[in-house]
């Protein structure tokens, strides 16, 4: 379709529909000094001397190819096969947004439908929507699910302090004009653990519901099901923030009482992305279902009596009955979430596990080999995932600085979240990391502190 330009005569109308006389009114709230500012660009050049220029630019990124990534906190560097952006970048898929016309959009409805049922299975609930923005907002949405369910007489918000921070923070700004009481999360570390028994303690009959991560954010996993019960005991709900990659190995949330699961897809094949699009799955039991945020897809039949699928409850969305919407999450990270069920169906079950097993094995390689050096100490309590904390003898930030110039990103440095872990860092190993990168590590790490 060429492009055809407004006639003058049209400008002009449009204008004095809306009483102006020129189009420059439009920003006259915008002070005239700002309006066009000078713009420090490069010279004209040609697409070759372009082309080069922003390699010269991007060679300039720190990035996992040129360096070992010892950092997770939240964005971990998982293997992506091949075959995943071979899938994604399809046309079809690639430029694809709401599936409104069912009849059209039987593949978009399909892969979506895919992905909720692999996400069903992984987390052990009975239904998933495809999807939100990330892992903290998946979160924020699970706990206004649990604050309408209880039609708000219920206001008191439990939360792990060892629930990442950032998603605490999410949460905080997305309830901050409703009546709620965020608690819990200002509990101090015991041995730098969640102490289950002291934050039980918490719950009482205006709990809505109990928010924890397992693993947590300090990597650490944790025996549930008496917390659920608890929570269950006092009518509310629990919910439970998982790390996808962790569910190929260990118990999943529906197993030990859950009733919402939410996490950060980015593990399931999206790769790091400088920080994004990320994907937030969420899943729930059966009777939250009309609660559930975000978009479903269902199975059923057409009626020549073919399989075929269509979006359902979509009326509690924003663009159908805004008056009565559950949510306002009105685009959905349907790309990504096609991404993960690629990554999920290219793997499999034994797959899954398999990349868990490596996580888990490498990380507590990495952990023995770093107790074992003069003035570090792993502190994580058993078991752990695939990130532990190490106390170390020097500020991380200093041993951090001397690191990249041996091409290591070393660990997240926890004093800005937990300022009771000054001189802690959290360190991250997946299955990308080989066993000579975990010796460098250890190495380097002896040499920087010595």
């Amino acid at each position: 379709m060429a492009y055809v330009p407004h006639t003058e005569a049209e400008r002009a109308a449009m204008l004095d529909a809306i009483g102006i006389q020129d189009s420059d009114d439009l920003f006259r709230d915008v002070p005239a000094q700002f309006r066009f500012p000078k713009l420090d660009l490069f010279p004209p050049m040609s697409e070759m001397e372009a082309l080069r220029r922003l390699q010269a630019l991007s060679e300039q990124n720190m990035d996992t190819v040129h360096y070992i990534s010892f950092m997770g906190a939240g964005a971990y560097d998982h293997f992506v096969p091949s075959v995943v952006k071979h899938i994604t970048g399809r046309s079809e898929f690639y430029t694809a947004y709401t599936p409104y016309q069912p009849e059209i959009s039987q593949g978009t409805l399909q892969s979506i439908f895919e992905y909720q049922s692999m996400i069903c299975a992984l987390t052990g609930m009975a239904v998933a929507n495809a999807s939100h923005y990330d892992g903290a907002t998946a979160l924020a949405e699970a706990v206004l699910m649990a604050y309408y369910a209880k039609r708000g007489k219920q206001r008191r918000i439990l939360v792990s302090p060892t629930l990442h921070p950032e998603y605490r923070a999410a949460l905080r700004a997305y309830t901050q004009g409703l009546e709620m009481e965020i608690v819990g999360d200002d509990l101090g570390l015991r041995g730098n653990r969640l102490d289950l028994d002291e934050f039980a303690r918490l719950i009482d009959a205006n709990t809505a519901c109990v928010a924890v991560q397992n693993p947590d954010f300090l990597g650490q996993l944790y025996q549930l099901e008496g917390l659920a019960q608890k929570a269950r005991e006092a009518g509310a709900l629990f919910i439970v923030s998982a790390d996808p990659i962790s569910l190929g190995l260990f118990t999943p949330p529906g197993a030990y009482g859950a009733d919402i699961a939410v996490g950060e897809g980015q593990p399931l094949g999206l790769g790091l992305q400088y920080g994004g699009p990320y994907l937030g799955y969420l899943a729930c039991k059966q009777e939250h279902v009309h609660r559930l945020s975000g978009r479903i897809v269902g199975e059923t039949v057409d009626v020549e009596g073919k399989r075929a699928y269509v979006l359902t409850l979509t009326a509690r969305e924003q663009h159908i009955r805004r008056e009565r919407a559950t949510s306002n999450i009105c685009t959905n990270q349907a790309l990504c979430a096609l991404a993960a069920a690629v990554y999920m169906g290219a793997l499999g079950r034994s797959g899954l596990r398999r990349v868990a097993e490596l996580c888990y094995h490498k990380a507590h390689y990495a952990a023995k080999q770093i107790a074992a050096l003069p003035g570090f100490s792993v502190v994580s309590g058993e078991p752990f995932f695939k990130e532990f904390v190490v106390k170390c003898p020097q500020p991380p930030q200093l041993i951090n600085d001397a690191l990249l110039d041996r091409n290591i990103l070393g660990g997240y440095d926890l004093e800005a979240a937990y300022p009771e872990l000054q001189d802690h860092m959290l360190v991250c190993v997946t299955e990308t990391i080989t066993r000579s990168e975990i010796d460098h590590l250890v190495e380097s790490l002896k040499e920087v502190t010595a």
